[in-house]
């Protein structure tokens, strides 16, 4: 585990090599683990992880695999624990420290990508409300969201901004955790709703079924931005 150089331009690893970080947080440090594409970047991605009180971690498979599939896609892929996960200081804050910090992952690496360089964030469960919560403040060229908590009991009493760019969500019908029918309630409450790819049997953490979600984004990010 490293900390951040002071020369922005090493900070970012090497083709198809990944750094360990702590970086400052409004809460303390952020623990980071940051992946970068073996083709030359044409952007650059931030992650987050479902609910921390419920074993969430930048570690989740769901998590990984949006990591792994920006990557693929050409993108860095910054992943990171929220607040009190891991080495990560601080005390679950119900989203509201999480969309900070989440914030300042994207303008840490902002500040080191060339600018006007694509942004895609995304998030699994809680984090993929915590993600299109910042949205409003981060201004993503891309959004992805997989099953994220926007109605029924796990609704929060600010429901975000729609983000001003593409949107796809990726729900399972039969998930266990976050109702599908609704967050597609909620979902069609925006204007424009977001697309919404259905995923049959798959329940809350796509177990089996990643190459869904795989396929799913790794779609969408080719359909909406073409390489340089």
């Amino acid at each position: 585990m490293t900390s951040a150089s002071s020369n922005p331009a090493d900070d970012l690893p090497a083709p198809g090599a990944t750094q360990d970080l702590l970086l400052p947080g409004a809460a303390g440090e952020v623990e980071v683990t940051l992946a970068a594409p073996r083709v030359p970047a044409r952007g650059y991605a931030v992650i987050c992880h479902p609910h921390p009180l419920f074993g969430g971690a930048m570690s989740n498979k769901v998590t990984y695999t949006l990591a792994s599939i920006a990557l693929k896609a050409g993108f860095y892929a910054l992943r990171f624990n929220f607040r009190g996960v891991g080495k990560s200081a601080g005390t679950h804050d119900e989203g509201v420290g999480e969309t900070e910090d989440t914030l300042l992952m994207v303008d840490w690496l902002r500040q080191r990508m060339p600018a006007g360089s694509p942004l895609l964030l995304a998030g699994f469960s809680f984090g993929g409300y915590v993600s299109v919560r910042a949205a409003e403040r981060a201004r993503p060229s891309l959004q992805i969201s997989v099953a994220p908590p926007f109605g029924g009991r796990f609704a929060y009493a600010e429901r975000p901004q729609r983000p001003d760019c593409p949107w796809l969500v990726i729900h399972s019908r039969d998930d266990d955790v976050v109702a599908y029918d609704d967050t597609a309630a909620a979902l069609n409450a925006y204007d424009p709703p977001p697309e919404l790819v259905t995923v049959d049997g798959a329940g809350h953490f796509f177990n089996g079924r990643l190459g869904d979600l795989q396929s799913a984004a790794g779609a969408f990010i080719e359909r909406h931005l073409a390489w340089p």
